[in-house]
């Protein structure tokens, strides 16, 4: 195993590498935000290939694949011994309907959910405590943050997860998080093209000893300087993508003049678009590391830990 340089997780007891990664992709294509089919023992081996590297966080959540990138995530890790199993890192508070998996999750997040949800996912990754649990969205079930919040809360003092975090939430929702109990993590997008939270909530993280975990540094691969607008036009309609915003115009055309500009800076420097991109997240102060994805396209390079990630 490659000995990679860690840094603390917030005011837990747990460092983790400047990169981690993103089992989103690895949950498959048949579901309302998946990234067309993939290839579980592609998916396996990627996740061994970047834990022999040294990366030592996996992030997944329950939804992805509808509870498949968990189980892919724990067969991989399976045989692992206990010091070199990375952390696992999940997520909650998203219901899917088991009988149209191209229904779009909702965002349910009552307490008696949330236990619900947390004793399913330490069973798909075979596992007697979750090491960080973060619920995906703010809820729109009418549960108010308090009796969220303090449902993790308890969750964690129960030991049933190590650590606790929002992913997606802002300020005034961690503001009452924070007086009920301390927030571990932010899970927020942060990129190159997605910068809003820089204003305000990772100056908060910052300012509060909160971890922060961006997600999609290179924007759902738009950032790596492997999209073209034909590349694009052939997105399968099982890949989300082919529906976003940022791979539509008029922002497509925007976001390749962005990542000919990060080509360009890349060359002067030896380094390739994406990890241009990935190092302008990491020089923030306040992001902790940043989340890497795989899907059955790059899997087999995937797990390599981008030359970024050594050098900021």
């Amino acid at each position: 195993m490659t000995d990679l340089p860690t840094v603390p997780f917030g005011r837990t007891d747990m460092t983790i590498t400047r990169v981690g990664f993103g089992a989103w992709a690895i949950g498959g294509g048949d579901w309302a935000f998946g990234w067309g089919a993939q290839d579980d023992a592609e998916s396996i081996a990627a996740i061994r290939h970047s834990v022999e590297r040294g990366i030592n966080w996996i992030d997944t959540a329950a939804v992805y694949g509808l509870g498949h990138s968990e189980e892919v995530v724990a067969r991989a890790l399976a045989d692992l011994p206990g010091a070199d199993r990375p952390y696992v890192f999940t997520k909650c508070g998203l219901i899917w309907d088991g009988a149209d998996r191209t229904a779009r999750p909702e965002r349910i997040a009552t307490p008696a959910s949330l236990r619900k949800e947390a004793e399913a996912s330490l069973r798909r990754l075979r596992v007697e405590r979750i090491d960080l649990l973060q619920l995906h969205w703010p809820a729109e079930d009418g549960t108010p943050v308090e009796e969220y919040w303090q449902a993790l809360v308890d969750l964690r003092s129960e030991g049933k997860v190590r650590a606790v975090g929002l992913s997606n939430h802002h300020v005034p929702e961690l503001e009452i998080a924070e007086k009920i109990g301390h927030v571990d993590s932010l899970q927020p997008p942060f990129s190159a093209i997605s910068r809003l939270v820089g204003d305000a909530e990772l100056p908060w993280c910052a300012d509060h000893d909160t971890a922060v975990i961006a997600y999609s540094p290179m924007q759902s691969g738009l950032l790596t300087g492997a999209f073209t607008a034909e590349r694009v036009a052939k997105l399968p309609a099982d890949d989300w993508r082919s529906r976003d915003k940022d791979f539509q115009e008029p922002n497509l055309s925007r976001n390749l003049e962005l990542v000919e500009l990060l080509r360009q800076i890349g060359e002067r420097h030896g380094h390739a678009p994406g990890e241009v991109a990935l190092a302008w997240v990491l020089t923030n102060p306040a992001v902790t590391a940043a989340i890497v994805g795989a899907n059955a396209a790059n899997a087999r390079m995937a797990g390599a830990l981008p030359p970024s990630a050594q050098v900021w």
